[in-house]
């Protein structure tokens, strides 16, 4: 985005008036699914419906439709949305126990179409929205939609057996849900009641992603429940669906070698010696959509420019792909808001990197993401987002704040129970950058109502407040929300007099193992790909 302020992320003075505004919105998506599983699990829930309903005297054809719509809807956060959106459509005649599962997402497709033109620049506020802030986070906005269509719509065109399938489903949903909620958050600043305008508008579309995440979800619970997994584990059909076909070994090897400047197809050298002195200038070279590898090799230096790889931008392997490199924000403490690192793509790497910067240092916004030795610096929640992330072995330095700010290393924005996002650490430790004796610092805070963060064996110096973390706002936080501490270590990790909030859990292994690279990344083989080490589980 052109404009990392429109994301909502706010200074802390803004916090308090800023809570109130701030509704659970929801998300999209949906695919094809193997049709033998749709029908066990639809037809189980469809026929135990009609069947009770046939006990009262209800022999019609409607009625049976109106048990199967309902069978679906009941398991959605907006059962009148899911009720209005599939009832009408659904063709009693030719009723598939999938077709459900398509509309879902298909309606919310069509709404949320709907709503991304009346809210770009030729629809309902074309040359109305004249203020800066207003009209960037327009232009945020408007971009952030696309990325929930592409969502949407990847979501219908996949393919794959159904373990395979519904946890992919899972996550694009629950990042369609992201970008969405973004769009609202973006608009905090703006003047007037804009934000309730735009907020109006996507109201339909957030309910309609929710349910449809919320049936995938359930999809999911009802297929390892009826002791399906070994018999899809076993289906011929699997494929390497949402593993990077770009990077094999042939690729691991190219990357790791010497002459890799020999083979790369572009070459950014800050001293001229290359074809582009700037990254972003290499990255406008590159064929939008192109099905061929594109290797850019960056040689070393310093590059002042703010970088994005664009969703046109296919098959793009920048030398180092995201290893040995440094990610600053020189802006300094006192601009407040500074991203140093954004990342929204599925399956990212990150090995040996620097993040450094002071608030919002690394924005951990949707997907799947993985963190593998890096040194992440900041103050106030430097580590945030709505992704599904872990960070491995990494080294996390809070820093020295403005004056009167408290440290606070995570801002997680989980907005919906169903969403399988969250930050997980592992095996990190936590040490301070400069002397911040005088500085309280706390593990984190929770920025939307299910905020999920989880430190598994990691240090924590003494620089951690005995509280462990900090309320958004007031002196408490919302019972739906998941805070953890498992197995950690160091003077800072005593969990005696942390807060007393229900939402903060003491967990067992088999809980803390669903936050592993092997759990909450849905496997690894995207990362081994990446030729990065890892630890898969606990």
């Amino acid at each position: 985005m052109s404009s990392f302020k429109a994301y909502g992320k706010v200074s802390e003075s803004d916090q308090a008036k800023l809570d109130a505004r701030r509704k659970t919105c929801k998300r999209v998506a949906i695919i094809s699914i193997s049709s033998i599983v749709l029908v066990c699990v639809v037809v189980a829930a469809v026929v135990g419906t009609a069947t009770h309903n046939s006990k009262k005297g209800d022999d019609s054809g409607k009625g049976t439709l109106s048990a199967s719509v309902k069978a679906v809807c009941d398991v959605t956060l907006y059962q009148d949305s899911c009720y209005s959106s599939l009832g009408p459509v659904v063709n009693t005649s030719n009723f598939k126990p999938e077709d459900l599962f398509k509309l879902s997402i298909q309606v919310a497709i069509a709404e949320l179409s709907k709503a991304a033109a009346q809210i770009s620049d030729q629809g309902l506020f074309n040359g109305t929205v004249t203020d800066k802030l207003s009209v960037e986070a327009l232009k945020n906005c408007g971009e952030l939609l696309g990325l929930a269509l592409d969502h949407l719509n990847e979501s219908l065109s996949g393919d794959g057996s159904l373990l395979e399938v519904v946890e992919d489903l899972k996550t694009w949903l629950s990042s369609a849900g992201t970008y969405q909620q973004s769009c609202v958050d973006g608009f905090d600043d703006a003047k007037g009641e804009l934000k309730d305008t735009i907020e109006k508008y996507l109201k339909t579309s957030t309910e309609l992603t929710s349910n449809s995440l919320a049936i995938v979800s359930w999809i999911s619970k009802v297929a390892n429940s009826v002791k399906l997994r070994r018999l899809l584990s076993q289906d011929g059909t699997a494929t390497s669906h949402g593993i990077p076909e770009w990077l094999h070994q042939t690729d691991r090897r190219l990357i790791e070698s010497s002459d890799l400047r020999k083979k790369a197809s572009i070459v950014v050298a800050k001293d001229g010696s290359g074809k582009y002195k700037t990254i972003g200038d290499a990255l406008k070279a590159v064929p939008d959509k192109s099905k061929k590898r594109t290797v850019i090799y960056v040689k070393k230096g310093v590059y002042f420019e703010n970088v994005r790889v664009e969703k046109s931008k296919w098959n793009v392997v920048v030398g180092f792909v995201a290893r040995d490199i440094g990610f600053r924000n020189t802006a300094g403490a006192a601009k407040h808001q500074a991203v140093a690192l954004m990342s929204s793509a599925d399956q990212t790497v990150f090995y040996r990197c620097r993040i450094d910067a002071f608030q919002d240092s690394l924005y951990v916004h949707a997907n799947r993401q993985f963190y593998r030795e890096c040194d992440i610096y900041g103050t106030v929640d430097f580590i945030f987002g709505n992704s599904a992330v872990v960070l491995q072995n990494c080294k996390v330095f809070p820093r020295v704040p403005m004056t009167g700010q408290q440290n606070t290393i995570t801002a997680q924005g989980k907005i919906d129970p169903n969403q399988n996002t969250g930050i997980s650490f592992q095996n990190c430790t936590i040490s301070p950058f400069g002397d911040l004796s005088s500085v309280k610092t706390y593990l984190g805070r929770p920025w939307k109502n299910y905020s999920t963060t989880v430190y598994m064996q990691t240090f924590m110096g003494s620089l951690i407040h005995p509280d462990g973390w900090l309320p958004w706002v007031g002196t408490t936080a919302p019972d739906t929300i998941f805070y953890s501490e498992y197995q950690n270590f160091g003077p800072g990790s005593v969990t005696k007099n942390r807060v007393k909030w229900k939402g903060l859990k003491t967990i067992t292994s088999k809980v803390a193992s669903k936050f592993t690279v092997h759990s909450f990344l849905l496997g690894s083989k995207w990362i081994s790909d990446a030729s990065v080490p890892y630890k898969s589980k606990l």
